[in-house]
């Protein structure tokens, strides 16, 4: 198995830290990254040492019973009306938090919406682990250099380029073609819906794998200002990953949550452990995909957009 052997010690050093230091296990996304391995457990819902109470959260999990079908969510999947964002309404990259909005489930306008009232609403909807939701949403307080305990965001403030929004992306151009990330890119979200090879044509890891590695060698090719750090390169495999965790990569519910932005009626996660879905188990989605990347493997990416230098190169040397 080709393995992007580059970010082996970036991982491993990460997974080291979730187990001997004050984190949750999160290897593949925030610890390193945003809180340099420590977080304390009063920031958390239970006052436990935070591996603690992410193992035992993830040991729950796997030894309980699911939650029925019907019941994996408050509501049972009846959802709040959809109603598409409207003029200045404010909405951002991730297509998650663009449907939350148009559902109501938080404020529908996208604005000034707390930290803490984001991380409680998204188990509601996902059925995230309550230490998933904290991490995602304090994450973001943290790029954005704001008190997670008082301050508020709308929606497109996520979208400062290279804090978390990041170029090749499955579902949005990037900013080099349009700064609005707010708008569906419908084109590479029906690639990517007709990019299955699971049965019905759902998604797997390998399809979000060379869905990824496709999109960046194309997007450097085309954008003279690319750029994609080790942090967005994982970022980009984790927001794929969700589609397999959270959507259980079944295309027939994509289509409206990516193509759309809506949930499909009685729709629920298919995420049905009673502690939601953990960081831990998360990671063993997200990985993969990202060590997987074959033109990551190859030099594919690298190489991409050598030519466009190489001409400017000769026309500066004219000139």
């Amino acid at each position: 198995m080709n393995v992007n052997e580059s970010l082996l010690p970036f991982f491993g050093r990460c997974t080291l830290d979730a187990y001997t230091s004050d984190v949750i296990g999160i290897p593949s996304l925030f610890i390193c990254t945003s809180f340099g391995g420590s977080v304390t457990a009063s920031q958390l819902p239970c006052r436990l040492p935070s591996w603690l109470y992410a193992l035992s959260s993830c040991a729950y999990s796997l030894v309980s019973p699911n939650k029925p079908i019907g019941r994996v969510v408050h509501g049972g999947g009846q959802w709040p009306q959809y109603i598409p964002p409207r003029q200045g309404d404010s909405r951002c990259s991730c297509p998650a938090l663009n449907v939350m909005a148009n559902h109501g489930l938080i404020p529908r306008d996208g604005k000034n919406i707390k930290f803490t009232e984001l991380a409680a609403a998204i188990p509601r909807v996902y059925n995230l682990s309550s230490t998933f939701a904290f991490f995602l949403t304090s994450y973001a307080a943290f790029v954005l250099r704001r008190s997670y305990g008082t301050d508020q965001l709308d929606l497109a403030d996520i979208d400062a380029h290279n804090c978390i929004e990041h170029d090749g992306s499955l579902t949005r151009v990037d900013t080099y073609d349009d700064q609005d990330q707010g708008k569906i890119a419908h084109e590479l979200v029906d690639e990517v819906l007709r990019s299955g090879t699971g049965p019905s044509g759902n998604l797997t890891v390998p399809d979000l794998s060379r869905l990824l590695g496709k999109r960046r060698v194309e997007a450097k090719k085309r954008n003279p200002k690319f750029s994609l750090a080790l942090v967005h390169k994982v970022f980009a495999s984790a927001n794929g990953s969700m589609l397999l965790t959270v959507f259980g990569g079944r295309v027939d519910d994509l289509k409206s949550i990516l193509g759309e932005e809506r949930l499909p009626e009685g729709w629920e996660p298919c995420v049905r452990h009673r502690m939601g879905l953990t960081i831990l188990e998360f990671n063993f989605t997200a990985i993969p995909v990202e060590l997987n990347i074959k033109e990551e493997v190859d030099g594919s990416v690298a190489r991409a957009g050598r030519e466009r230098y190489l001409q400017d190169k000769e026309t500066k040397e004219k000139d």
